[in-house]
């Protein structure tokens, strides 16, 4: 059986985990989103994807 989990799932956990556990300030956390929105306008984007593509790949292909 596989369990599919989109990536944007994962990481509001997480951001909410650091929020709720580690003390994060919500304006932090949102001043960090907004730089992500951003940075995906810009040149370095596609390097990001294929970076962050490549990642779950070797880890869902190693899950296996």
């Amino acid at each position: 059986m596989t369990v599919t989990l989109p990536l944007v799932a994962v990481l509001g956990a997480i951001a909410w985990a650091a929020i709720k556990f580690l003390g994060i300030r919500l304006w932090v956390a949102a001043a960090i989103a907004l730089f992500g929105f951003y940075l995906a306008h810009t040149w370095i984007a596609p390097a990001i994807d294929h970076t962050t593509r490549t990642g779950v790949d070797a880890v869902t292909t190693n899950a296996k």
